[in-house]
């Protein structure tokens, strides 16, 4: 099979960095500029259409060929691109970025080639941002440039050569990065998951266009009331000045506030005997820093002319789990909803009712929050199945490391919480119920669950939240005592897999756990095999003291601290938590896959949900979906998995 390396640069006049992909390439100004290609690493060819060439008839053709590999950094750019003007199917390419993230690396083309250690004169140029702004991007008229708009090829002959060049590099780079990427080979079953991803993307969920203008509309009109009154109090032209505002408060209290962070703000605001001016003036601060409709803003923004949205999930962008991010709209963090009567408040804000809504819910701004996930809607005369794994990764924990008792939970009844305070505190299951003196229990279990499982101590009980809801510092030891007093299996699996891996690298040998998962290592990576057979990869592993003073893994990759590349420690329990969400993240991937080929069209999903779109009268059930969902690969055997869900004419939290 031959390979057809390609890089594309393009103009539109849409920003795709707010509007995403899709809505670019759906702009009628949309073209594509330069088309530089190379088959089988040969010398790379350019063509350049912004000047009248023409993409020769046998690479027309290739392009839906599918004998003919196509490879591309960023695949799903040159895909979405090109289908606008010549057909070619998804699943005949190959995508580099995705390759890059499933063997632990950054997935940036540049970053990418400064980290495998590509020699300058195939690493991307540097110079390419300022090309791209000139040439790719509308501009702004000025005397100058004789109030033009944007800048076409011969304008600037000489800029226009050096962008031929940088295309060029780029496929230059894309291609050396290729043949090392080749030696370690992305997954067949990994290159169908990421086909089906395109498809989901592309076909993208309904907008309510009416709720979305409405939330709009009310939004500003509370922003300006809010200002209006701020300035009012305070007698400041920009109240929302940080430096103003701290003068203000200086000038009229004895406060000396060295910021106006959430945390200092909600410090103030919780003093009693604080001045209640000052407090006005900060709870209107806090008001106006709500940043629910910037989701709102950005609905409205990357919604395509049918009324969807298209590009919600990057695939693989976990780097290393394999896990899906969100992009856009970030729908992988909206805002939770507890209104009871969401119905009304959709409808209220769809007629632009603010005084309604103020009368009914009081805090406009939070009613506006709770209803971002309404404005997911299914198309006319469908509805929503929306189903979720439940406790995943603490039932793929249990099942990895054969702690028995919690399989049988989860085999039974699921209520981890009041098993999981039964067993640390010896107390009847059965006492843990609401209106028990014992069902205090039951917070102590649930936070030990969520924060204890990867090697978590006193510190992850107070980051998930322990001292908020009411325990003190001085017991939290006492409860990562018991729960892994009660869990020995598990703790037993963290030092295990940080065994395993610690002789790997040393040793060079593989290794194999009884659950399944192996070890193997060669001259750049340790890699972890799920059961699935997909693989972890640390980059560039070695072993050094820690800042415990004992002997870690270190390897290369992104600091989630530092955003930076550089050198990462890891233990047994971040291991653990990488393998054990690796598992879930391929759960879910089989559950898409089973889904799609049942004939679901998957609208998006969000961690371990997934938001089907079936016609009304389909006579497709949650029920069906929920079975489908659960249905357990081969490697998954004995793994208790389940799901649950609703029906709903509008996304949100259940």
């Amino acid at each position: 099979m031959r390979t057809l390396h390609i890089d594309l640069e393009t103009y539109s006049d849409i920003d795709i960095t707010k509007a995403g992909l899709y809505k670019y390439v759906q702009s009628p100004a949309f073209e594509i500029l330069l088309f530089a290609y190379s088959y089988d690493y040969e010398p790379v060819r350019i063509i350049d259409l912004a000047a009248g060439e023409q993409i020769p008839a046998g690479i027309v053709r290739d392009l839906n060929d599918p004998n003919v590999k196509k490879t591309a950094h960023n695949a799903a750019f040159e895909i979405n691109c090109l289908k606008k003007f010549f057909p070619t199917e998804i699943y005949q390419w190959h995508c580099t970025m995705v390759h890059a993230y499933y063997c632990g690396l950054p997935g940036q083309l540049g970053q990418l080639g400064r980290a495998l250690g590509l020699p300058e004169s195939r690493q991307k140029m540097a110079v390419g941002k300022q090309l791209i702004k000139y040439f790719c991007v509308p501009c702004t008229p000025t005397k100058g440039n004789y109030g033009r708009t944007r800048n076409l090829w011969y304008h600037d002959r000489q800029k226009w050569d050096l962008f031929k060049s940088y295309c060029i590099r780029d496929v230059e780079t894309e291609m050396e990065i290729h043949k090392i990427l080749e030696c370690h080979p992305f997954p067949e079953t990994e290159h169908f998951n990421w086909v089906l991803d395109q498809y989901i993307n592309l076909n993208g969920v309904a907008m309510d266009r009416k709720l979305i203008s409405g939330a709009l509309a009310i939004s500003e009109q509370i922003q300006g009331e809010l200002s209006g009154r701020a300035r009012k109090i305070t007698g400041l032209d920009n109240p929302n000045s940080v430096a103003q505002l701290k003068q203000w408060i200086r000038d009229n209290s004895d406060l000396e506030l060295e910021d106006l962070k959430k945390q200092t703000v909600a410090e103030v605001l919780a003093d009693k005997s604080g001045d209640e001016l000052i407090k006005e003036v900060l709870r209107i601060r806090k008001e106006l820093g709500k940043t629910s409709v910037k989701k709102y803003e950005a609905m409205d923004t990357c919604m395509c002319g049918d009324g969807r949205i298209r590009g919600l999930l990057q695939f693989y962008g976990a780097n290393r789990t394999g896990r899906w991010a969100g992009r856009l709209v970030q729908v992988q963090n909206l805002p939770r909803n507890y209104l009871g009567t969401l119905d009304t408040a959709r409808e209220l804000v769809k007629k632009r009712q603010t005084d309604a809504l103020r009368a009914i819910y009081g805090n406009v701004p939070d009613t506006l929050s709770q209803l971002i996930r309404t404005a997911f809607i299914p198309g006319q005369g469908n509805k929503f199945l929306v189903a979720d794994f439940s406790a995943i990764e603490a039932r793929v924990l249990s099942w990895l490391a054969g702690e028995q008792w919690r399989l049988d939970v989860f085999k039974t009844h699921g209520r981890i919480y009041e098993a999981s305070a039964s067993t640390m505190f010896g107390v009847d299951i059965d006492l843990i119920k609401k209106g028990n003196p014992e069902y205090a229990l039951r917070g102590k279990g649930k936070i030990a669950e969520l924060a204890l499982g990867y090697q978590g101590g006193k510190g992850s009980l107070i980051s998930m939240g322990a001292l908020n809801m009411g325990l003190s510092e001085e017991e939290l030891p006492d409860i990562v005592r018991r729960w892994r007093g009660s869990n020995r299996r598990i703790v037993d699996f963290w030092y295990s897999v940080e065994r395993y891996a610690l002789d790997t690298v040393r040793q060079g040998t593989a290794g194999y756990m009884p659950c399944g998962i192996a070890f193997d290592r060669d001259a750049d990576y340790l890699s972890i095999v799920l059961p699935s057979g997909r693989r972890l990869y640390y980059y560039k592993p070695e072993i050094r003291m820690n800042d415990r003073g004992r002997d870690a893994i270190h390897f290369r990759g992104v600091n989630q601290k530092t955003k930076k590349w550089e050198a990462v420690s890891t233990y047994g329990g971040k291991l653990t938590e990488n393998i054990v969400q690796a598992v879930a993240r391929d759960l879910l991937a089989n559950s898409l896959m089973n889904l799609h080929r049942e004939g679901f069209k998957i609208d998006f999903h969000i961690h371990d949900e997934v938001i089907l779109e079936v016609p009304e009268d389909s006579g497709r059930t949650l029920e069906e979906a929920v079975s489908i969902m659960c249905r357990l690969p081969g490697w998954a055997e004995g793994l208790p998995l389940n799901a649950d869900g609703f029906e709903s004419h509008y996304y949100k939290k259940d």
